[in-house]
């Protein structure tokens, strides 16, 4: 059952596209990597297996162990995590052909062409040995020929955390292990380097020859094999082997480990050794398949008559044979289209004329010949090594190979510029002389400037961050009060730093100006007025004094505006109280009620009368507030009259 379908997305960042395989300890999905929009490889672990904690902490250790590998033929891990409790990898997603199906579908390979996979398979050995890092599961399904020709090896570190459950079951998966265990991984539970090196022996000699060195139904039968056996040479299954491939296989399987090439490295020099042991018709005679071979030699022994000369003395019983003559399309000449003979001695003489031709024809072009293929243009040379070189001297050995460089530019994280990162063909392959050779060189780590998008509009910041290869981060919105709403005010990082691909860029939009809710300052004293406007941000204007009954001298009596929002730096007028306005009561003792009423009214105070006597004589004889006495306009004066 399959842990996960597509369109789900794992540890919030890996959308399943599809499901590339499923294996006995894995389950392998295409997944797109929605952070650095890439296709990725995704091997989510069986619940069985991440239920083991042993497991799950040798797994850990290993997988961490296998991410700092870094090697062309080494398929690169980029990460690992756990989701819901199911463990999972992210691996370089490599699109060709396991070596599994290259074989299941052409058959045994030509020696040209297991020596061209064995040797990158023995380079990523190298690298997986100098680091410490053991394989253990060797065999045709971790081998990836890309669609481009380059060789990849899988699943470093993954077979060494795996529990002894593998070894009890009874699936393909096993079987296909079991195939390719050394005799010390079965007698003792051990394994190092070497362990590996029987592996790539056994991948070598199912290459060769198109099926495997030891088979059976049973897995305990399988592995008594390797123990108690002895790899057959490849020749013994196939004819046509070279001897030298032959030797090559003894050497890396051996039962004994001390026998075979301590690692990977040593591997690799054998391999090459052994190449050049070998004539361009040995690496290019395709081997038949065991049922070929078999097929082949049942075949009925030809007996081929021998063209028997005129000359040649018959008894007189005997059948003259005449002389069959083949046409290059196959057809045969008939009698009587031969041209006639001649006599037998100008016969003789023309016959001798024409064998010292030939002989002297032959012997000019076998020289020529040799001279072309083994010292001239047409010999073959070798791939140099060319790690860590200048491209100039990359140049300057590819040359003296006899080989035509061909450059190409290339990103490279840890490769210093200008410095050699690949060539295609691998090192060690054998090319006619003056074959070119692409040789990709650094250009140092993939570096895209950040573009100015500040004072741009936002809408348009993600088309501008993908033409520089890189993605829209964060957004978040601020006020501004000089920039636009929708307009870019700030991005990070800073236009002008070096991003890698992919990487994302944050940026702060405008809100536009801030509206400042305008505070309420009324009955207030106009410097805690004054200082409440301020402390908005806004501006304090103080209009003109007036009077007011109410409002005490020196506070507010009215705002302008009286509520609502303004922007920063907009105005609150506020109009301070004078307090109450105050009159001089007039002296209008002795006076006429009516004069002494309109002389108060005048002034706005009110006047009440009070009679005395009954007020016949209508004189003011008494006033209530005392003649120049300071009252509030308004208040109200008693007059009394007589």
């Amino acid at each position: 059952m399959s842990v996960f379908a597509p369109g789900d997305l794992i540890d919030g960042r890996y959308r399943i596209v599809e499901r590339i395989a499923r294996g006995g300890m894995a389950t392998v999905f295409e997944a797109e990597d929605t952070r650095l929009d890439r296709h990725v490889a995704l091997k989510v672990m069986h619940p069985a297996l991440a239920a083991d904690e042993t497991y799950v902490t040798r797994f850990g250790r290993e997988a961490r162990a296998s991410a700092r590998l870094s090697h062309p033929n080494i398929v690169a891990v980029h990460d690992q995590g756990e989701d819901d409790g199911r463990l999972f990898l992210v691996m370089e997603l490599v699109r060709g052909r396991t070596l599994r199906q290259v074989l299941d579908e052409d058959g045994a390979l030509s020696p040209r062409a297991t020596l061209d996979i064995a040797a990158p398979l023995a380079d990523a050995l190298a690298a997986a040995h100098a680091a410490g890092l053991i394989h253990r599961d060797i065999k045709p399904e971790n081998v990836i020929i890309r669609e481009d020709g380059v060789v990849k090896v899988t699943d470093f570190g993954l077979a060494r955390a795996v529990t002894s459950e593998t070894a009890t079951s009874a699936t393909d998966t096993l079987l296909g292990t079991v195939s390719y265990l050394s005799p010390e991984q079965v007698e003792q539970g051990r394994a190092d380097a070497r362990s590996d090196i029987y592996a790539a022996g056994l991948v070598i000699f199912e290459m060769l020859t198109g099926t495997k060195a030891f088979t059976g139904d049973n897995p305990m039968y399988v592995a008594y094999q390797h123990v108690h056996g002895g790899v057959p040479a490849p020749s013994t299954r196939v004819d046509g082997v070279p001897a030298a491939l032959d030797s090559l296989v003894e050497i890396t399987t051996s039962r004994d480990p001390m026998e075979r090439p301590v690692d990977g490295n040593a591997l690799a020099h054998l391999i090459r050794s052994t190449r050049t042991r070998l004539s361009s018709e040995e690496l290019d005679d395709r081997p038949r398949t065991a049922a070929e071979t078999r097929a082949y030699t049942q075949d009925h022994t030809q007996v081929i008559a021998r063209r028997m000369d005129e000359d040649v003395e018959r008894g007189p019983g005997d059948t003259p044979v005449a002389p069959l003559v083949v046409r290059q399309s196959g057809a045969v000449v008939p009698p009587e289209d031969l041209p006639q003979k001649l006599p037998t001695a100008r016969r003789r003489r023309g016959r001798g004329l024409l064998v010292a031709l030939l002989a002297t024809l032959l012997l000019a072009g076998g020289a020529a010949a040799g001279w072309y293929f083994l010292y001239g243009p047409g010999s073959p040379t070798v791939v140099p090594t060319l790690a860590d070189l200048s491209y100039d001297e990359a140049v300057t050995e590819l040359e003296a190979a006899e080989l035509t460089p061909a450059r190409q530019d290339v990103y490279d994280e840890t490769i210093p510029v200008d410095h050699v990162v690949s060539v295609q063909p691998l090192p060690g392959q054998e090319l006619s002389r003056g074959s070119e050779v692409t040789v990709r060189v650094s250009q140092g780590p993939e570096r895209y400037a950040v573009p100015t998008l500040v004072d741009t509009p936002a809408e348009g910041a993600a088309a501008a961050l993908e033409e520089n290869r890189l993605t829209l981060g964060e957004q978040s919105e601020a006020f501004s009060e000089t920039v636009p709403a929708g307009t870019i005010i700030a991005i990070s990082p800073e236009a002008g730093e070096q991003l890698k691909r992919g990487d994302p860029v944050d940026i702060v939009v405008s809100k536009g100006r801030e509206p400042i809710a305008v505070p309420s300052v009324a009955g207030r004293t106009v410097e805690e007025a004054t200082a409440a406007i301020e402390g908005q941000e806004l501006t304090a204007a103080v209009a003109d004094a007036r009077y007011h009954d109410s409002v005490p001298e020196g506070h507010v009596i009215a705002q302008d505006p009286a509520e609502g929002t303004l922007f920063r730096g907009d105005t609150v007028t506020i109009t301070p109280s004078l307090g109450p306005e105050l009159v001089t009561v007039p002296n209008v003792v002795g006076k006429q009620i009516q004069e002494a009423t309109r002389t108060l009214e005048a002034l706005g105070l009110k006047v009440e009368v009070e009679r005395i006597a009954g007020g016949f004589f209508g004189s003011v004889r008494y006033q209530s507030e005392a003649p120049d006495s300071q009252v509030r306009k308004g208040s109200t004066i008693t007059l009394s009259i007589v």
